[in-house]
């Protein structure tokens, strides 16, 4: 098997244990998106879900949070983690976002990135759940599933990205996303991965001792 076959292989059996993979956040235009995906650094999607309704009956659209002090912001956000951080950069965001683009969240990557807060992780996200964009955005899941897979062998986030973008077809992008996080999150586990009973286990390059699936 060429490691085309294998890659393919691969996403076809993560395409059927999740094909109804979907994001974990919840949210209902770009601007909630947006502040949940800003919210869910080093925090679980579990978390943001739970403080985003206060939050968003609060400050319902980016002129709101644009209007409001960071302070005021912070109680509603504060067991997200670095909460203080997060309320300058939501607040700040929601300025720029009314100053330069009429309140609206732009859908165009670069511009993302330069909003306070935003990365590229938080960028390609953003494009691709709220405009349905081609993009794979690289978490701690999927930086995790797909180096031990073999999906890609790679030391850091952007490369993986990249290898990602090489080794799944484009139109496949955005769902093999929600796949590999699905898999990391109910089967390859950072600490305990249940290999034995995972479905890819004769694929996997950690499942089978390969030290390029160490990492």
């Amino acid at each position: 098997m060429t490691a085309n076959e294998r890659h393919a292989r691969m996403l076809d059996i993560l395409e059927s244990l999740y094909p109804d993979a979907r994001p974990a956040l919840h949210f209902q235009n770009p601007y909630q998106l947006l502040v949940a995906v800003i919210l869910s650094a080093q925090c679980t999607d579990v978390k943001v879900n739970m403080v985003t309704p206060a939050l968003f009956e609060a400050y319902p659209d980016a002129a709101a949070l644009a209007a409001a002090d960071p302070l005021d912001v912070e109680p509603y956000i504060k067991t997200c983690g670095l909460f203080r951080n997060k309320a300058k950069n939501l607040v700040e965001t929601a300025r720029q976002l009314v100053s330069l683009y009429g309140g609206e969240v732009p859908a165009d990557h670069e511009l993302l990135t330069q909003l306070p807060g935003v990365g590229r992780k938080t960028a390609n996200v953003v494009m691709s759940c709220a405009f349905g964009a081609d993009a794979i955005a690289v978490d701690t899941h999927v930086f995790r599933v797909s180096n031990r897979l073999g999906l890609a062998d790679a030391s850091d986030v952007l490369k993986t990205e990249h290898q990602l973008m090489e080794h799944i077809p484009r139109e496949k992008w955005s769902r093999a996303h929600h796949w590999i996080i699905y898999h990391g999150r109910q089967v390859c586990d950072a600490r305990k991965p249940a290999c034995a009973s995972c479905a890819l286990r004769e694929l996997c390059e950690y499942a089978n001792g390969n030290p390029k699936g160490k990492k």
